[in-house]
């Protein structure tokens, strides 16, 4: 699928932000931990939930999903082999680890695909599954874990990682005792994750610290959720703002934007938040930056892509050092061949400004590297290609008519 895009007028973007896509699939997979039905609100309808959907229909389970709400009638036991062709299409997917050990303490789970960021091992959440009391045997193809009784235990993180986070902190919702996990990561989302499980009669304390316990319970209820708004995806769009003429972004707090709103607030643009709006005014002349990556509330690895394409409209030599993975970098290559000038040396992207960029035809190779080439091809009143562009459709719902609300057309063709 391609997405063709160019800028058709000047204006100010004025958006309401859809729900948080890290929020989703793992408050969805947790979900099938309940016996008893779960209504989640604000999920966004993206190729990763319609993807994690087709998984819930290959377990037996019944749901409908109609404007961002979300149904899921649940069974008291399902298969313990999730072995569909899905499974590889999403990393997201591996959130069935911990939710399946937590319903009936096995799982049989075909390794789990998405974007090529780099080596990305899940050994963070095995190790933690093995001191609950799990044993793990993994295969080229699939990973089993197996416990015949789920323990309590306290789990030390090497790395905050949000996926171990998330994953064992599921695991552990219904295993009886006080499970305490340790470094762990601090992102909202895990707030949110937290949240949904503390909903259905979870006993979890400490999300968005770096010390979360967990009291385990013997029986998790139906609920109805509605999920956080989508950070990354705000953080895009202010991004956008900042290149065209600015953006009126609904729905979220400045708070869970805090590292970029200070970025561009240090670059010279005016940013105001409320509760529940974000604001952003372009200004004729900002400064270039210098930023490291890291885990929250560190700048977001998710927006160092986006970033680098505000830097090339910037006078002088901005510089962002990705911290989290190895080959972050796809989206280089493309943005040169549009006339920019970035080169990348020890994790450090070097982005000299200002520089036009041209249209052309273009190849996004992961998600947020196809969102970079949106922004890029914005800037331009001719015609540009981006193929490959369901990997922007996992993660960014309504592009098309949010696009407009910028000024810009942009039509999918098949």
């Amino acid at each position: 699928m391609i997405l063709r895009v160019r800028r058709e007028e000047n204006k100010v973007g004025e958006i309401t932000i859809s729900g948080a896509k890290n929020s989703a699939l793992p408050i969805i997979c947790s979900a099938i931990i309940c016996d008893e039905d779960v209504v989640l609100e604000n999920i966004p309808d993206i190729i990763d939930v319609r993807t994690l959907l087709a998984i819930l229909s290959n377990l037996g389970l019944k749901y409908n999903f109609h404007n961002n709400t979300l149904s899921i009638k649940n069974k008291k036991k399902l298969p313990y082999k999730v072995l569909c062709e899905e499974v590889n299409k999403m990393r997201g997917s591996y959130y069935f680890m911990g939710a399946m050990l937590a319903k009936q303490n096995k799982i049989m789970i075909t390794n789990s695909g998405g974007c090529n960021l780099g080596h990305r091992p899940i050994n963070f959440h095995l190790e933690g599954f093995k001191k609950m009391g799990a044993s793990v045997f993994t295969h080229n193809n699939f990973i089993k874990i197996k416990a015949k009784k789920m323990k309590p235990t306290n789990i030390h993180l090497e790395f905050p990682s949000v996926g171990a986070t998330i994953n064992l902190m599921m695991a552990a919702v219904k295993t009886q005792g006080i499970t305490n996990i340790y470094n762990c990561a601090m992102e909202p989302e895990v707030i949110d994750v937290a949240t949904f499980l503390n909903t259905m009669g979870a006993n979890i304390v400490g999300a968005g610290t770096k010390k979360i316990t967990i009291i385990g319970v013997s029986h998790l209820h139906g609920c109805k959720y509605k999920i956080i708004c989508d950070r990354i995806e705000a953080g895009t769009y202010l991004i956008l703002g900042a290149l065209l003429d600015g953006a009126i972004l609904h729905g979220l707090s400045g708070n869970y934007l805090r590292s970029l709103i200070n970025v561009l607030r240090s670059s010279g643009y005016p940013v105001t938040t409320t509760n529940n709006t974000i604001t952003i005014n372009k200004i004729p002349h900002p400064s270039p930056f210098n930023i490291t990556i890291g885990p929250y509330p560190a700048f977001p690895t998710d927006l160092g892509q986006p970033l680098s394409v505000l830097a090339t409209q910037i006078p002088g030599t901005s510089i962002i050092k990705e911290t989290i993975f190895t080959n972050r970098y796809s989206h280089v290559p493309e943005l040169n061949k549009m006339g920019a000038k970035i080169s990348v040396a020890n994790n450090n992207v070097i982005i000299d400004g200002k520089t036009k960029l041209n249209s052309g035809n273009f190849v996004a190779h992961d998600l947020r590297g196809a969102a970079s080439l949106v922004l890029a091809a914005s800037l331009n009143n001719e015609d540009s290609t981006i193929s490959n562009i369901e990997t922007f459709l996992r993660g960014y719902e309504n592009p098309t008519e949010k696009l407009a609300s910028f000024g810009i057309k942009a039509q999918l063709v098949e």
